[in-house]
């Protein structure tokens, strides 16, 4: 039923969350999970700055402190990974819109279930579900879920 899992992931807890019920589902059904995690500059500042004192109020970070935010992002959500013993995964770090470029990969590898955090990083953008969430759970041609 879920073979191909994509999870979004942006560094939040919830992220996390999405992470570790994907993981879960793809060791059921026997899936495979796509980690993907579309760096900007305003989750990287989070990222970097939740970790080293980066004063993202002040300076915006370098393309080399995104990527490397980016990383992170990604090793954590293996880390769960490894934690629940589920090794069939990959993970993507494009560059771009992250609804567009998630929406695209599932329509790439023919996705099953887009998981993602119901709300990310950016308080703002909604009060419910966060934008990302949304525009995937409206545009995506596979199931979706929030995980809160």
């Amino acid at each position: 039923m879920f073979r191909r899992i994509i999870i979004g992931l942006d560094g939040s807890e919830k992220a996390n969350k999405a992470a570790a019920v994907g993981f879960d589902l793809a060791k059921l059904y026997s899936g495979k999970v796509t980690l993907m995690h579309v760096p900007h500059a305003e989750t990287a500042a989070f990222v970097v700055g939740a970790v080293s004192g980066y004063h993202a109020a002040i300076t915006k970070p370098s393309f080399a402190e995104i990527e490397k935010a980016g990383q992170k992002v990604l090793d954590t959500a293996l880390a769960i990974a490894k934690d629940r013993s589920f090794e069939n995964v990959e993970t993507q770090m494009p560059h771009g819109d992250a609804a567009t470029e998630i929406l695209n990969y599932a329509d790439e590898i023919d996705a099953d279930l887009i998981i993602t955090g119901r709300r990310g990083l950016s308080g703002i953008s909604s009060l419910v579900l966060g934008s990302t969430t949304q525009r995937i759970n409206h545009l995506a041609k596979c199931a979706c879920l929030s995980i809160i």
